[in-house]
């Protein structure tokens, strides 16, 4: 990704009174990869699965406590999708505007028609703060859970809590 999407972010956020703090790192594609660099990090990290049903017609976004593992059987079965599997790297690129190792709910931004559904895992609501990549994978973002619902809130997408 480009200096231009982190910038759009950050000018979304900053648009909307949303608080956060920048944490550089190397450029990472896992969370297990993340990992060392998130130990001096406050809150809560999180992973996130780029979904789609089995014809391609409707996409999830699912964010979930980093260390947490996610049956696709039994999520398929909590929000009506049918089969799911995971979304192609183009896919990701012309929903959510990212590229694979920043999948990230601040792509959200780059979704104009709101076609991503976001499938929260609802633990995440105990958290004080939370942290994402800011569309980028060489970065980390921490803001307010509070914040990150009006983030949430300011992009319009569906959401579904599991």
């Amino acid at each position: 990704m480009t200096v231009e999407a982190e910038t759009k972010l950050y000018d979304f956020l900053k648009a909307n009174g949303i608080v956060f703090v920048r944490h550089e790192h190397p450029p990472v594609y896992t969370v297990e990869e993340a990992a060392q660099y998130w130990k001096d990090i406050e809150g809560t990290h999180c992973k996130n699965l780029f979904l789609r049903n089995n014809k391609g017609s409707r996409h999830y976004l699912v964010v979930m406590e980093q260390s947490k593992k996610v049956n696709l059987k039994e999520l398929a079965d909590k929000t009506g999708a049918g089969r799911l599997s995971f979304a192609s790297p183009e896919r990701l690129k012309r929903f959510l505007g990212l590229e694979t190792g920043a999948v990230s709910p601040f792509g959200l931004i780059n979704d104009r028609n709101k076609e991503v559904i976001v499938v929260l895992d609802k633990s995440l609501k105990r958290g004080g703060k939370i942290n994402f990549h800011p569309n980028i994978n060489t970065a980390t973002v921490t803001l307010s859970y509070a914040d990150f619902t009006v983030f949430l809130e300011k992009c319009g997408n569906e959401l579904l809590y599991f």
